[in-house]
């Protein structure tokens, strides 16, 4: 198979499994609406920044439990399996789209569900939107890079905390500020900035998952 038939193939297996399983998505759904839930009940009114800081908080904790399965819950056999069916530029090109479609879907419903509870809409609402979907891109490339690395180790999980941070606070930093300048519904252009570089980081991201997981791959 060539390489895209390779991409298709592992992100419909991907897809049949999460069918079977609905792990990440019952489990980051039934996290997101609870913490929604409780945060509403512990504030009921927040002010516009702490309303945008809670929600990408609680995007980043969903983020790492939906992204971080991606290699660490990978047993060796089916590994083994899918190292002889697929390349690993495939492999982890598979693993990115099949992630950030995961990401987009759980961020747009915990993005509706965390507007209604607390009322609360942005002014520009398509820019907040476009931040959101930026932030899933962001997090789904990041996280599956640090997983491919921390599947490889022993302690996966503490290696995953430990490598994620210095790359996801400065991303995070950016988003917040991208949103806020959507919730007090500034001119757009003033956003470029913040939108080339979130798309500079995915991009770096990719580039790096692509060049070093070969490599990793052959361990």
């Amino acid at each position: 198979m060539n390489l895209l038939n390779q991409v298709k193939f592992l992100i419909k297996k991907e897809l049949l499994l999460e069918w079977r399983s609905k792990y990440a998505l019952n489990g980051v759904l039934l996290y997101v609406v609870s913490t929604v839930f409780v945060c509403f009940l512990s504030f009921v009114s927040i002010d516009k920044i702490t309303w945008n800081a809670l929600f990408w908080i609680i995007m980043l904790f969903a983020s790492i439990n939906a992204v971080a399965k991606s290699f660490l819950q990978e047993s060796k056999g089916r590994q083994l399996y899918i190292y002889t069916i697929a390349s690993p530029l495939a492999l982890i090109v598979a693993k990115t789209l099949y992630n950030v479609m995961l990401m987009t879907v759980l961020t747009c419903i915990a993005l509706l569900f965390y507007s209604l509870v607390f009322g609360l809409v942005p002014r520009d609402l398509p820019m907040y939107f476009v931040a959101a979907l930026l932030g899933s891109l962001s997090f789904s490339t990041i996280f599956t890079m640090v997983s491919a690395i921390a599947s490889k180790a022993g302690n996966g999980g503490m290696l995953m905390a430990v490598l994620s941070f210095p790359l996801v606070i400065p991303v995070l930093i950016v988003l917040i500020k991208l949103a806020k300048n959507a919730i007090d519904g500034l001119d757009r252009s003033v956003s470029l900035d913040e939108i080339a570089t979130l798309l500079i980081v995915n991009v770096m991201a990719g580039a790096v998952s692509f060049l070093l997981f070969p490599y990793l791959w052959r361990d």
